[in-house]
């Protein structure tokens, strides 16, 4: 094939080998890598995309029609090493006839074991007890310090039961909580292998002692985790978002936790990513805030990057990918 011919890719940053050399080793394509792990700066974004045949894409990545446009009628195909896909003006792509491939489910137990790491750490204050370690707070054993809240006899309410939802309730179970809620747009017949309860979601957070956000970020969830919804809550109740930071008010957030409406919160995403480090939740002991890692293990990361890889060859080629968002 001559180099006329050939079609252009423009990835949006460094990738795991797995998908790095599948894309490499295409004979039909000329790979474009902004080659570092840091995020493509916007003007080398519309400049990379440019004419390209396709684009794979990060989470960080606001794919807009700005840089739709700048990418040109060549567009076929973007890729997105994600699940989530609200980074892309899903409108605007449909309009003008691009595919649009994601990767669901190879990240679902990663994510849903970082999950339960962060719903323990925050429950029984294991950073607080590290820096007491460290900063020599740690002087003799003592009735009540650092005590926390354990699973054990517990009851946990899940909102949003889908793949992630459901692993991360499979994962809780054994540590012998007692009642497993769950809330949604409908009851989901996979619960019944956790003994869920579907309920209302006033029900779930007013009588859940974890409280564990695992849903999609849509118009109706986004800011769901507001003032109101605190207020319903326990003031013993542990609260844990793992899905996408626009579906938490953070500002409502910071007043729940610093008047002890809640008794902590652990987040692995936030609004903005990352958060600014002068930001109030930071300054709080009952608020563990982590990097947005829930997928962050070796082997996860290189198959979504093999499946990315997978889904844009495909879509360059005209073939099914393996996982395609329907729109």
């Amino acid at each position: 094939m001559s180099a006329q011919t050939r079609l252009k890719v423009f990835v949006t940053r460094r990738l795991p080998q797995e998908g790095m050399e599948l894309l490499q080793q295409s004979a039909g394509c000329t790979v474009s890598v902004w080659d570092s792990d840091e995020p493509v700066p916007r003007a080398e974004l519309l400049k990379g995309v440019e004419g390209a045949h396709g684009l794979l894409c990060l989470l960080s990545d606001r794919i807009d029609t700005e840089v739709l446009d700048a990418a040109g009628p060549n567009l076929k195909v973007i890729s997105t090493l994600s699940v989530g896909f609200d980074h892309l003006a899903i409108d605007e792509v449909k309009k003008r006839g691009i595919r649009v491939g994601y990767t669901p489910d190879v990240l679902t137990d990663a994510t849903a074991e970082l999950t339960v790491a962060l719903l323990l750490a925050t429950a029984r204050r294991l950073p607080e007890g590290i820096q007491e370690v460290k900063s020599g707070g740690w002087s003799t054993w003592k009735p009540l310090w650092l005590c926390g809240y354990g699973l054990s006899g517990s009851t946990v309410g899940v909102i949003g039961l889908g793949r992630i939802g459901l692993a991360i309730a499979r994962r809780l179970m054994p540590f012998g909580v007692k009642r497993l809620l769950y809330s949604g747009r409908q009851p989901k017949p996979q619960a019944q292998e956790v003994d869920g309860e579907y309920v209302p979601l006033d029900t779930l957070l007013s009588e859940s002692d974890f409280v564990v956000v695992s849903c999609a970020l849509t118009p109706d969830t986004q800011g769901l985790c507001n003032k109101a919804f605190f207020s319903k809550m326990k003031k013993t109740a542990v609260f844990i978002n793992t899905s996408r930071g626009a579906v938490v008010n953070q500002e409502d957030l910071f007043e729940a936790l610093s008047t002890g409406q809640i008794a902590a919160a652990g987040l692995d995403v936030t609004t903005p990513e990352p958060l600014p480090t002068d930001h109030p939740l930071l300054t709080l002991n009952n608020c563990v805030v982590l990097p947005h890692i829930g997928s962050a293990t070796y082997s996860t990361r290189g198959i979504m990057a093999q499946l990315s890889a997978n889904n844009l060859l495909a879509g360059l080629s005209g073939d099914a990918m393996a996982s395609e968002l329907k729109m």
